[in-house]
């Protein structure tokens, strides 16, 4: 393989799906930081109360050195925007949350899903989505519960769809989805 070939089948858009605590901000963060020496790490949490205060303090305890943090709860669009570029991999943790975010919010979020799409699309650099499968488990009790999940799945979709890697995380262990293993798909 030649380097213009290695080049174009590094990691430039990735997604990362799993349940609660299954592993996939861990894996996701091992590929940034095999894709660039230089990271933005963009948080979509909002520290609430004590509780996500401690997730949050933890997930950045766990990343450690070499990583810079970028709160944005809602403007992730314009944060993978003004950051991804070919010397530094974007990671955003986590889609879950945005869309949580724009929903108590009031936004447009189908509209927020496709920009999310062709930000990714047109991204210049290593960029990384995690986010949860929620589609698994049981119908939601509450019509905003039912309505969270259904805009999860179309944006875990939408994703998925521009995305050039796609790994489910399970109990820790990656499974991927996209491409296929046959591909000739390398990380750098």
């Amino acid at each position: 393989m030649n380097d213009g070939e290695k080049a174009s089948s590094r990691l430039r858009t990735a997604m990362v799906l799993g349940g609660a605590r299954s592993g996939k901000s861990r894996y996701a963060q091992r590929l940034a930081e095999r894709s660039a020496a230089e990271r933005v790490y963009v948080a979509t949490a909002a520290a609430g109360d004590d509780e996500m205060r401690r997730r949050i303090a933890l997930h950045q305890a766990e990343r450690g050195a070499g990583w810079r943090t970028l709160e944005t709860p809602t403007q992730i669009c314009e944060a993978v925007a003004a950051h991804a570029a070919p010397h530094r991999a974007v990671l955003v943790d986590c889609v879950t949350l945005w869309l949580a975010n724009l929903m108590f919010a009031g936004a447009d979020v189908g509209g927020a899903i496709d920009q999310l799409a062709q930000a990714a699309a047109a991204a210049r650099g290593p960029l990384i989505f995690v986010s949860n499968e929620v589609g698994m488990g049981l119908v939601p009790e509450t019509a905003l519960g039912r309505d969270f999940r259904d805009w999860q799945g179309k944006a875990n979709q939408r994703l998925a769809e521009v995305c050039g890697l796609v790994v489910f995380v399970a109990a820790g262990l990656p499974i991927r989805l996209k491409p296929s293993a046959e591909s000739a798909y390398h990380l750098s």
